[in-house]
């Protein structure tokens, strides 16, 4: 199977510490992959440095054997690139004035020309997937309402249906369901492993929630410090190998199921 990610001693330093100490990483194409950590682990530093937002201070990676960033830079043909890599945000990251219909359809922004980009038009095709898009997430109904009126599980749907319209092979998702309700983050998660599962698409998703990690993704990859600590079975993540693991920030994992309480 091929590479859809492919990390090389990758490392990123701030001010106040070393937020990505060496990493390397190999994610096959089609897996669904869980990032877990405690705050301040590294998981949405990697995240921004997979989808080039951000650049690291050495190593390479790869995306659908693309390279994203080497060497400390970015490269110039990121625009491009980043089409093929959906990226869902905690905070959702909907354009709250505009109606969901329209936050949805700029996920067709990087396949765009500049002048259709910023004129933000749209074809009577694309507004059709768009809205097939919103179906398939189950808010249909909600495509004039302004995004600023949905619930935080509804935006996050929309987020969703933006990376089904974007044709996102890889999609990449920042702690999705850290500001939801119990039954919306099931079905967020439930909509990620169906676009995992019916789309082909690659999903490496960052969770706080062990039992999510554990429910939804066959893989997971555990960090502490910047530093990836397990690369393994879901199904292998025991209290006691949490526990040997962070030690005391063990209870940074919120939201566990009763057995890792």
């Amino acid at each position: 199977m091929s590479l859809a990610i492919d990390i090389r001693n990758l490392s990123k330093s701030f001010p106040s510490c070393k937020a990505l100490d060496d990493v390397s990483l190999l994610i096959e194409a089609g897996e669904m992959v869980a990032l877990i950590g405690a705050s301040g682990s590294g998981k949405s530093t990697l995240l921004r440095h997979i989808s080039g937002f951000v650049a690291a201070d050495s190593g390479e990676i790869r995306v659908q054997d693309q390279v994203i960033q080497q060497g400390g830079k970015i490269v110039p043909t990121i625009r491009r690139l980043r089409a093929e890599i959906g990226f869902v945000f905690q905070q959702f990251n909907l354009v709250g004035r505009l109606p969901v219909l329209t936050n949805v359809l700029t996920g067709l922004l990087y396949r765009s020309s500049l002048w259709r980009s910023l004129l933000m038009r749209f074809s009577t095709a694309e507004r059709q997937q768009a809205m097939e898009a919103l179906a398939a997430v189950g808010i249909e109904q909600s495509a004039w309402q302004r995004a600023a009126t949905l619930s935080g599980g509804q935006q996050q749907r929309a987020a969703l249906a933006r990376c089904m319209v974007q044709r996102a092979k890889v999609v990449l998702a920042d702690e999705p369901i850290a500001s939801l309700d119990p039954e919306s983050a099931r079905n967020v998660m439930e909509l990620l492993a169906t676009m995992n599962r019916d789309r082909g698409c690659t999903v490496v998703v960052s969770l706080h929630q062990v039992e999510f990690a554990i429910k939804y993704c066959p893989r997971t990859v555990a960090l502490h410090k910047g530093q990836i600590v397990y690369d393994g079975p879901s199904s292998a993540l025991t209290p006691a190998l949490l526990s040997d693991l962070y030690g005391a920030d063990v209870g940074d994992l919120h939201g566990l199921a009763p057995a890792f309480a």
